[in-house]
């Protein structure tokens, strides 16, 4: 915020708060797809194909849950989170929520642990 900072890749929930003071300036979205999070804004993948990087949050249970449970407990998160007042608080602090199921979760995050490990077996990147 001192003026310092030339580009910066930051978090929508951390950065929304200045781009609406008119402290920081968003030139894309690095999501995969347009967002209505930021409307107009174009993706980094339109000029970079390719590129995608993103957050997913989601609500965990220990694994022996039962599936009556975990089913119920899916139901009334997907219905509170998909509310137009609940989607509204979201998207002001930089979140476009989804709510899915399950096994949609479950299919996003491996497809993230696949993409992501192997660009680090390409690019050797490793722990220290």
């Amino acid at each position: 915020m001192s003026g310092r900072v030339q580009l910066q890749f930051g978090t929508a929930t951390s950065s929304t708060p200045h781009m609406k003071s008119g402290k920081l300036r968003a030139l894309a979205v690095t999501s995969a797809r347009p967002t209505p999070v930021f409307p107009g804004l174009p993706t980094l993948a339109s000029t970079l194909p390719g590129y995608e990087a993103g957050s997913t949050y989601g609500v965990f249970v220990p694994a022996r849950t039962p599936a009556t449970i975990v089913t119920r407990l899916n139901r009334e998160i997907v219905r509170h989170v998909q509310t137009e007042e609940v989607r509204e608080r979201f998207l002001n602090v930089g979140v476009d929520v989804v709510g899915s199921a399950p096994g949609e979760l479950a299919a996003a995050i491996r497809s993230d642990m696949t993409r992501l490990g192997k660009m680090i077996r390409e690019t050797g990147i490793r722990a220290e």
